[in-house]
């Protein structure tokens, strides 16, 4: 089974705990990145290789399991997280979006045959950062006396993931630069909640998470770039015109400054995001 046949492989893995442990093995498995001869990623064959999903698995599309069960967002409830519950459920939304996040990057490793190796390999890169994650808030959570499952969430990030299958620049641009960039804003903010709620466990793990998702969102950034040089494209006129046409969010103040420019975006790009533009 070639490399991104395996990434789609666990991609449709429904069982949370197995998906996050074969994502990670899989990048684990990959020559050294940095090695004078290092192993090509993918054979020529396997480069030019046209996957098509059968009816079944893009039925199945992405792997999950029955629980949680997924309603609008408007209807995940807001809790306290002061109480162990309210807590429990704030770890759990947390939970749900690192284990989206592994989705959202082995979908970026086996869907786009015809971008650069470095590509599929930063991809596969993330995406066992995010099991990690997934794997460090689950355990916490069922230390509190609850598991990943237990509380509704919402897919809108698979949603996004969705519009645009089409287009690696689009999804460049709108998922690890746009939605999952916004945990770069608000998780200094769900640390201090924790931090005056007592769980310091949780605080110490959220700093793990910002510290990877700096180097994702960095890689989103830079493949973003990479494409609109390749392409012509002019990326800060670009970007309001996909914001608009796949309807991704606006994104609203707060912004966690150092840690967006620390992943690569520029001072232009930071103003139109506080509307200086």
């Amino acid at each position: 089974m070639s490399l991104r046949h395996q990434a789609l492989d666990v991609l449709l893995e429904p069982d949370p705990g197995r998906k996050a442990e074969r994502a990670r093995a899989l990048f684990d498995a990959l020559p050294p990145g940095d090695a004078p001869h290092a192993a090509p990623l993918l054979s020529e064959p396997e480069r030019a290789e046209v996957i098509e999903l059968s009816a079944a698995q893009a039925q199945a599309m992405p792997g999950r399991p029955a629980r949680p069960r997924l309603v609008p967002a408007k209807e995940v409830p807001s809790r306290s997280p002061f109480t162990l519950e309210g807590r429990a459920a704030l770890l759990h939304a947390i939970c749900h979006i690192e284990f989206n996040a592994i989705n959202l990057a082995l979908d970026a490793a086996w869907r786009f045959a015809d971008m650069p190796q470095g590509h599929l390999r930063d991809w596969l890169q993330v995406a066992s950062e995010e099991a990690l994650h997934f794997g460090l808030l689950r355990d916490h959570l069922r230390s509190l006396g609850f598991d990943y499952g237990d509380f509704d969430a919402h897919d809108g990030l698979w949603s996004m993931c969705e519009k645009t299958q089409g287009d690696v620049v689009a999804r460049m641009a709108l998922v690890p630069r746009t939605l999952e960039a916004r945990g770069l804003d608000a998780t200094p903010l769900i640390q201090d909640k924790l931090r005056r709620a007592g769980d310091l466990v949780a605080v110490g793990i959220l700093d793990v998470i910002l510290r990877d998702e700096i180097g994702h969102v960095a890689i989103g950034n830079r493949w973003f770039h990479h494409l609109c040089r390749e392409r012509g494209l002019d990326a800060q006129a670009l970007y309001p015109e996909l914001v608009r046409r796949h309807e991704a969010p606006r994104l609203r103040p707060p912004f966690n400054e150092a840690a967006r420019k620390a992943a690569g975006f520029t001072d232009e790009e930071m103003a139109f995001l506080l509307g200086l533009d």
